[in-house]
């Protein structure tokens, strides 16, 4: 299969997965819990946080191991397939999950956010089989334009539920979305395999490997600062998309057609910023580039605790969206150019250990601020914290493209 082909195939994937982010984690089923299952209580905010903060400490532990397992030899194509099959199968039960059931509304949200995290760490180590690392910012861009497009053609397809006030039904829908553009991936993109002996199962193998490469994680010096970086200022991304449908509708009052204009809003300019600044990235740098989308993550946070009316709200959702699909493809990428090609799946396990694991105390903030104070105002504005902290720590990261011998 030729090159573009392969980047095609692979991008395909982030535009089937991304219908589970749009209709689950951000938008209609976020809602859904809060008015439905948790009846509109405040208390909803937390048990929100407690459940995508449970999913994420789940991957961030399980993530690594899974990781050097397919680096042996396992294969990352198999792993992708387990969890992507555990997402769609949690999202489609989702539809079964009626008022105060909170138990079996965290729990298979719990199942299904595992499946679709997970995943990614197979889904992203992909990334360096299939160009060279000069197009990694590209490329990377591009696999996030087309999930954000899969999240448009998601919405598109649910507009005449949410008309027909046909929420649960979504559910399924964004499942078998999942399912049917997912498949080319699997029948037709090829992965790079080395058969390894062992003597060992493989459990043992990559506990052993992880181990290993924990006690050597000084060696690599410059991705660890950065993977330091990452673990604050991607914890600021995660909180925002988990509470932002929640916080337009109950802080500023947007119904759920309010919701669909605004995040196909977002939607659209996270193709745009995804794209542009991937291809930023490979001209002036990935570190510099990151710091442009952190700056605009200040500034959307900032504009959000002030905004009090709809219009304005819509402002902070463009610039969320130039800012939110950018800042995570050139993360990515950098990645990319960081890691030894040889435990590549590995280490973008570590990758979503400390991205992971972040989104467990953000989210946590969000909603223990907003418990405590009533206010989600106060909540959004704490996040803030998370972006200054990343970019500071970003600082001391060096690029690969200034690294000597390069």
């Amino acid at each position: 299969m030729k090159e573009k082909s392969r980047i095609f195939v692979w991008t395909l994937f982030d535009f089937a997965n991304t219908s589970f982010s749009i209709i689950v984690v951000t938008f209609l089923y976020a809602v859904y819990f809060k008015k439905t299952v948790a009846g509109s209580e405040s208390i909803g905010d937390l048990y929100w946080s407690i459940s995508t903060s449970i999913a994420m400490l789940v991957t961030a532990f399980i993530a690594p191991v899974l990781g050097a397992i397919a680096d042996y030899g396992a294969g990352k194509k198999r792993f992708l397939l387990f969890f992507t099959f555990l997402c769609i199968f949690g999202t489609a039960s989702l539809y079964f999950v009626g008022p105060g059931e909170i138990f079996w509304g965290i729990f298979l949200f719990v199942l299904a956010n595992i499946g679709f995290e997970a995943g990614l760490v197979f889904y992203d180590a992909f990334l360096p089989e299939l160009t060279a690392p000069k197009n990694f910012g590209r490329v990377s861009g591009y696999g996030f334009g087309m999930g954000y497009l899969g999240s448009l053609a998601t919405l598109g397809i649910v507009y005449p539920f949410i008309q027909a006030e046909l929420i649960k039904e979504t559910f399924p829908v964004a499942a078998i979305f999942f399912l049917f553009f997912s498949l080319p991936l699997f029948f037709f993109l090829k992965e790079k395999r080395k058969k390894a002996d062992r003597t060992e199962s493989f459990v043992s193998i990559g506990f052993n490997r992880v181990w290993s490469t924990i006690t050597h994680l000084k060696n690599y010096r410059n991705l660890l600062i950065f993977l330091i970086a990452y673990f604050f200022y991607i914890e600021g991304v995660n909180t925002v998309i988990f509470f932002s449908g929640n916080y337009a509708s109950t802080t500023l009052g947007f119904s759920d057609s309010d919701l669909l204009i605004f995040f196909i809003t977002v939607q659209t300019t996270a193709i745009i910023g995804s794209i542009i600044l991937g291809v930023v990235a490979d001209k002036i740098g990935q570190k510099r580039t990151i710091a442009i989308t952190l700056l605009m993550w200040l500034v959307t946070v900032t504009m959000a605790y002030f905004t009090k009316d709809q219009f304005t709200f819509y402002i902070v959702g463009f610039i969320a969206g130039a800012s939110m699909g950018s800042c995570q493809s050139v993360s990515r990428s950098l990645m990319s150019k960081l890691i030894p090609p040889d435990r590549k799946t590995e280490f973008f396990g570590f990758y979503s250990f400390f991205g992971k694991s972040s989104a467990i105390v953000g989210p946590l903030t969000f909603g223990f601020i907003s418990y405590l104070t009533g206010s989600q105002r106060i909540a959004i504005i704490s996040i803030a914290f998370f972006f200054v902290v990343g970019l500071i720590i970003l600082n001391w990261v060096k690029d690969p493209k200034i690294l000597p011998n390069e």
